[in-house]
């Protein structure tokens, strides 16, 4: 109604998943999450996979409330000065609940010299089956686990990280065991999704 009074074509619309779930990539993702009989306007699948970079800009120094595929350094080069961390003060920002981005199934963060030993425990625990792994490690980690390996390239790994949360979910796992992302500032978002994802 809005852009109609004011004579413009326009759409407003939260983000087509439910509240604090994982965020859908694809038009197929948004059928599924809400069920046959919804109309879906299908543009292709997201070009950058997870949500954009928010800084707050009405302060000095800026702030990074949000990182994305846009990293700390590269928008730091473009500004001339440093991102400030937000703060109490700073305005909320979509996505920075302490948790959101959940898939279905139970996500824990492990370091790559921590995930083996963590999975077999998962393995003893639930089944080889009932356990999803997305690292950057071989597959024969364990044997029988839903294994998805994680990009080695930050970006890669940003576009498709909800796509391979929800493949897990599809597969019915009801463990996933991700490795902790590298550090760096252009893994930022990537490592954001997933701690806000993780069982805490």
């Amino acid at each position: 109604r809005a852009a109609a009074a004011l004579g413009v074509p326009g759409v407003a619309a939260p983000s087509a998943n439910r509240f604090g779930r994982v965020s859908p990539t694809t038009a197929a993702h948004v059928a599924h999450e809400f069920g046959p009989g919804l109309p879906v306007l299908d543009g292709g699948a997201c070009r950058e996979g997870i949500e954009s970079t928010i800084i707050d800009c009405t302060a000095e120094p800026p702030a990074l409330l949000r990182p994305g595929t846009l990293h700390r350094r590269l928008l730091e080069q473009v500004l001339g000065q440093a991102l400030r961390e937000r703060d109490a003060d700073s305005p909320r920002a979509p996505g920075s609940l302490e948790s959101h981005y959940a898939p279905g199934a139970a996500l824990h963060l492990a370091a790559p010299t921590q995930l083996p030993a963590a999975v077999e425990a998962a393995v003893r625990e639930s089944g080889p089956q009932r356990v999803g792994v997305y690292s950057r490690l071989m597959p024969g980690l364990v044997p029988g686990v839903v294994f998805q390996p994680m990009p080695d390239n930050a970006a890669q790994a940003a576009h498709e990280l909800f796509a391979a949360l929800r493949q897990f979910d599809a597969c019915g796992v009801t463990q996933i065991w991700v490795e902790t992302p590298p550090s760096g500032p252009e893994w930022d978002g990537v490592r954001d999704r997933l701690q806000r994802a993780s069982v805490r």
